[in-house]
């Protein structure tokens, strides 16, 4: 008896595949032969042209256009649910007292791999970055709060040691862990490295999972002075007065 052949596996389209797909479809679609471009051949996601100089070139189907606006739509929601995410951090350090900025750019120090120079600056870009309202320049307790909804992003956030590195030179270091589709929370907290403390949300709320170690400063760097003087922070958040009904 005849063996049946095997059913060939799904592909399985990730953000590598949406990205070529964009990138041909805004290009002169010009073959590169490469894994991605034979799946998304083999997919019907692209067609192949012949030019009447013999030249080949790509063309996105409709299937690939779809495929393109399903991922747009995708981060686009990824995007605002992140950005309603970072809004809420911000705003709850506003009531706790703090004053607080949305996506600085503050030069920080990480460890170097040159031997006559241990450390080396980097330019981090927190999502949201607080301290203390005082006058006392001991007392401002700079904390940083990474906001992540997507798994994905969390791991691969994870790392990059540099990038933690440089929050942790700001001051103390918060990842907020938003929730996936079915409202589950997209990490455990002991996936997040100890030096690090752990938000999330749930049933609406932030919780503190795991608070971040305290570390003795002696105050902020001039330049992350000088960044906050020069940055607008977020305005003093009011409670609603029907809540106090």
């Amino acid at each position: 008896m005849e063996a049946v052949p095997a059913s060939p596996q799904p592909i399985p389209f990730g953000k590598a595949h949406a990205r070529r797909l964009r990138e041909i479809y805004r290009s002169a679609g010009w073959p590169m032969q490469d894994p991605l471009e034979i799946e998304l051949l083999a997919a019907g996601l692209l067609s192949r042209e012949r030019a009447r100089s013999g030249h080949e070139s790509l063309r996105v189907t409709d299937a690939g256009v779809q495929l393109i606006a399903n991922a747009l739509k995708a981060n686009r929601r990824a995007f605002d649910a992140h950005e309603a995410l970072v809004e809420r951090v911000a705003q709850e350090m506003s009531r706790a007292g703090r004053v607080a900025w949305r996506n600085l750019s503050l030069r920080a120090q990480v460890p170097s791999d040159e031997a006559d120079s241990p450390l080396r600056w980097c330019m981090a870009r927190p999502d949201v970055f607080s301290i203390r309202n005082t006058s006392v320049a001991t007392y401002v307790d700079p904390i940083v709060h990474e906001v992540k909804v997507r798994r994905a992003d969390l791991l691969s956030d994870l790392k990059n040691e540099a990038k933690r590195a440089a929050y942790l030179d700001l001051g103390e270091c918060w990842y907020v862990l938003g929730c996936d589709a079915r409202g589950r929370c997209i990490a455990e907290a002991d996936e997040v490295p100890a030096e690090c403390g752990v938000m999330v949300l749930e049933n609406g709320r932030l919780a503190v999972v795991r608070q971040a170690p305290r570390r003795a400063r002696n105050g902020l760097p001039f330049g992350v002075w000088m960044a906050l003087a020069k940055a607008t922070p977020l305005p003093v958040a009011e409670d609603d007065p029907q809540q106090m009904l």
